[in-house]
């Protein structure tokens, strides 16, 4: 990302851009970047937009090749096309883009053996998009409030990320929500944040899961129970709780074997800053029972999907069993 900032502070640019990854408020960031200092702002008439898997490769060559109109240059913007997760023969002309022709490619997924990606590589400038650190994304954050001569407190920041989460879009709009409900009042609070923004299916699953270890059945129960009213089917819940007790028996293991939490959060796949409420939470849970609750979660899931039980009561049944069952800590 740093790299594209440059470019577009020196206002020179590579033939082609590709973005990918899993945050798509970052890749619409920066795609409008690039499309703002390309185009030198408001210019819409050298610029053209492609997305999905039905593109036809002959229509993006056809504006490639087009001269722009009262401009040095033509911006074509082509997203979630797909060309990077096959052997696309677009690669070839990547090779030889118009000098006055601009590619920007935004993704969610790219294989990196492709011939699409590779090209991109050689050609032009690669930036991988997956969301933001906990330090940058606090400040983030406490940006976009300042914007509207807001402030908050750090605890209330990591208050409204564990309750929302961490994707940056989802994020934008709790930030609008908490700007709008405070109307003159400076600071934003904990109880704004408790007020208006939305909690995520995971963070009830958390809390679940922290219930079920203390062996508080009827808020385990209750916390089930609102995500079927929020109508969460009880299939999800179970994928869920079944990811949930996965990862906490790899961080667990990660933990003993003395991994520091960057290379726990990098191997398990979850942000840096849960690692440690994960290996906290993880304590609560001995490591036969983490094995126990994933074979018992498979074998629900087993006797759902051959009808010799109905899925919400399969799941009940679980959070039953595991909410009563006798924790010791380890």
């Amino acid at each position: 990302m740093q790299i594209i900032k440059e470019h577009i502070k020196q206002n020179q640019y590579k033939p082609v851009y590709l973005l990918y990854g899993s945050e798509a408020y970052l890749k619409k960031l920066y795609r409008n970047k690039l499309k703002d200092g390309i185009l030198d702002g408001a210019d819409t008439m050298n610029y053209s937009y492609f997305e999905g898997k039905g593109i036809e490769e002959s229509r993006v060559i056809e504006m490639a090749e087009t001269l722009p109109f009262f401009a040095e240059r033509r911006l074509i913007v082509i997203e979630n096309s797909g060309w990077f997760k096959n052997q696309n023969s677009f690669a070839d002309y990547v090779k030889q883009i118009p000098s006055t022709t601009y590619l920007v490619f935004a993704e969610n997924e790219v294989d990196k053996r492709s011939r699409m990606y590779k090209a991109v590589k050689e050609n032009g400038t690669i930036a991988e998009m997956n969301g933001m650190d906990e330090k940058n994304l606090k400040l983030w954050i406490a940006s976009l409030l300042a914007r509207d001569g807001k402030k908050i407190a750090e605890a209330t920041i990591l208050h409204l990320i564990q309750k929302s989460g961490t994707d940056m879009d989802s994020l934008s709009n709790e930030i609008e929500k908490l700007v709008s409900y405070a109307m003159d009042r400076e600071i934003i609070t904990a109880g704004d944040v408790d007020a208006v923004c939305t909690t995520l299916v995971a963070g009830k699953i958390f809390q679940m899961m922290d219930a079920i270890a203390s062996k508080q059945q009827e808020q385990a129960l209750k916390l089930y129970y609102d995500l079927l009213t929020l109508r969460e089917k009880p299939m999800s819940i179970l994928f869920l709780l079944t990811r949930h007790f996965n990862i906490l028996l790899q961080v667990k293991e990660l933990s003993a074997s003395g991994y520091p939490n960057s290379e726990i959060s990098r191997k398990v796949g979850i942000p840096p800053f849960t690692v440690s409420k994960y290996i906290t939470q993880s304590k609560n849970f001995p490591m036969e029972v983490l094995l126990a609750a994933l074979r018992s979660c498979a074998d629900t899931e087993e006797r759902v999907k051959t009808g010799r039980i109905a899925d919400q009561l399969g799941v009940e049944m679980l959070i039953v069993e595991y909410s009563t069952r006798s924790i010791r800590r380890q």
